[in-house]
């Protein structure tokens, strides 16, 4: 049954969440060079708009449809056939629950996009994008959040820790070795050209992941809000930990803190519904 309460926090939320990946694009576009800045912001509203088709079109499908063996959806949801404005077995618009979660697919893409800072063409993200979207992300949400094999062991990732971070960590660390170093790595200052710009990106990620976890409830209830106050608390945490660190080594800087916050964040997003 349709819930106007819960449906509108979805929606916020799902905002929230495609606040995002500007916010990623601001965050690494400060720590390039000036003149690669704008191809930085670039890949993060490449990403937007290329992930919200594959989405609509296959994805969706691929990571909610009905089982198949474990490893992958089917194609029941496939161009959004059979997603309408009914609830389903939730509170909110079918509809609502698939935004929500092409949020979730944008982001994680957009987060791969340091790896190929002032390496990579926008032609060659767009394939890289497609393929590692359909091939890599799709199946592991099945798997965790779809019901597959993962989702059958019990295995618990509330907001993202696994389908998102995990995906996108292990993703960028092969991508670097096979890429490589930045062009002029070792020969030229490689030193972040605006930290204002990464504040801002911060920012918008800090804010931004109040629809991340605390949407993951799928409901405006108080498990929204427990995701919401142990996310803030957690990156607060971060952010004071890193500067800590800082400290013991000469002086604490602004960078320093929010990439503290950032990990807090990070930390936190498995387990924001299941701690208080």
């Amino acid at each position: 049954m349709l819930d106007s309460g819960d449906t509108a926090w979805i929606l916020v939320s799902t905002a929230l969440v495609m606040l995002m990946t500007p916010g990623v694009g601001l965050f690494y576009g400060g720590m390039v060079r000036k003149k690669n800045v704008i191809a930085m912001l670039s890949l993060s509203f490449v990403a937007l708009a290329l992930i919200s088709i594959q989405w609509v079109l296959v994805g969706y499908s691929l990571s909610f449809g009905s089982d198949i063996a474990g490893f992958i959806g089917n194609l029941e949801y496939l161009g959004l056939r059979n997603v309408g404005m009914d609830a389903g077995d939730l509170t909110v618009p079918h509809l609502a629950f698939m935004a929500f979660q092409l949020a979730f697919a944008v982001v994680t893409l957009a987060i791969l996009t340091s790896t190929m800072a002032e390496r990579v063409k926008i032609s060659a993200f767009i394939v890289f994008g497609l393929l590692w979207t359909t091939l890599i992300y799709d199946p592991l949400a099945h798997w965790v959040w779809g019901g597959g094999w993962l989702a059958e062991l019990g295995a618990l990732d509330f907001a993202g820790g696994t389908v998102v971070h995990i995906s996108s960590g292990f993703s960028a660390l092969a991508l670097a070795l096979v890429i490589g170093k930045r062009r002029g790595f070792g020969e030229e200052p490689m030193g972040p050209h605006n930290i204002p710009l990464t504040l801002l990106g911060a920012a918008l990620l800090w804010f931004g992941w109040f629809g991340f976890n605390g949407g993951s409830a799928l409901a405006a209830n108080g498990l929204a809000a427990n995701a919401f106050v142990v996310t803030n608390t957690s990156a607060a945490a971060g952010a004071i930990g890193w500067m800590a660190a800082n400290w013991l080594q000469g002086k604490p800087s602004s960078l320093g803190v929010v990439s503290g916050a950032i990990a807090g964040l990070v930390a936190i997003t498995p387990a924001a519904g299941f701690v208080t």
